[in-house]
């Protein structure tokens, strides 16, 4: 009897794994561990099992991902913690799925990237291969070209996955706009870096070097944005009312306690 054998391109925090379970069991299993694990939220890819790549001895971690001596599944075998996203083609990417805090999995497919109508100011949380915060008046798009292929300045990477979250009146009203519900704990400094951005001569502000990639799973705005090189994919996140329609069991767990 054959095993299958599941890849995952883990964002939280950079890796490439092997796994016996599928999808949504391994969301479970990585986000709540097995008794000293501390719950976490996750986010991941699903791989293309036949995704070959010189840089990763995938087919011996596929090897050593076999059954325990009782016949329970093998939960993880780690091909990688560094450098994953660069030698991964957003070709071999399939869903990518969001966990939350308790376990529970939702699944999402890749789709069109469709321009806004009016302009706006963005917050853009890197997850891959860095965790920076950063406003922009760069769409999704020309930010994501602004440091890959055709980078603006000195700093520049060969791929990357980030988040776009919700600014709420922020994103057209910096200096007057109301917080609403922003559960955000730098509000004056997002203020300041808001404020700071000009489309002409500061198209992005960095906000924090090195920040935490747990967010709230409800302030994910557009969506998330993976690309590789030139090659860029979307995953349009669904909407509040889509996810309290269809997903009620996740989204009641991805909202605070």
């Amino acid at each position: 009897m054959t095993t299958t054998v599941h890849l995952y391109f883990s964002l939280i925090p950079e890796a490439l794994i092997a796994s016996m379970l599928p999808p949504e069991q391994f969301g479970q299993y990585y986000s709540t561990g097995h008794q000293y694990k501390s719950k976490g939220q996750s986010i991941f890819f699903e791989v293309d099992p036949s995704f070959r790549h010189e840089f990763f001895d995938l087919d011996e971690v596929i090897k050593r991902c076999v059954p325990q001596p009782d016949g329970t599944p093998k939960n993880s075998v780690y091909a990688s913690v560094y450098r994953v996203l660069e030698h991964i083609p957003v070709s071999a990417l399939g869903k990518l799925y969001l966990s939350t805090a308790y376990g529970h999995t939702l699944g999402l497919e890749q789709g069109p990237i469709t321009p806004r109508e009016q302009p706006t100011l963005h917050l853009y949380q890197d997850l891959v291969p860095v965790n920076s915060l950063v406003v922009s008046t760069l769409n999704p798009v020309d930010f994501y070209h602004s440091v890959t292929s055709q980078p603006g300045k000195f700093i520049r990477f060969p791929g990357k996955c980030f988040v776009e979250l919700g600014l709420g009146d922020l994103a057209a009203d910096p200096a007057n706009g109301a917080m609403g519900d922003l559960p955000y704990s730098f509000m004056p400094h997002l203020r300041e870096a808001l404020l700071q951005l000009h489309p002409e001569h500061k198209q992005s502000k960095l906000v924090h070097r090195v920040h935490s990639l747990d967010f709230p799973y409800r302030m994910v705005h557009s969506g998330f944005y993976i690309g590789n090189g030139s090659d860029l994919a979307f995953y349009p996140m669904p909407s509040h009312d889509e996810l309290r329609r269809n997903h009620s069991t996740w989204w009641r767990s991805a909202m605070p306690r």
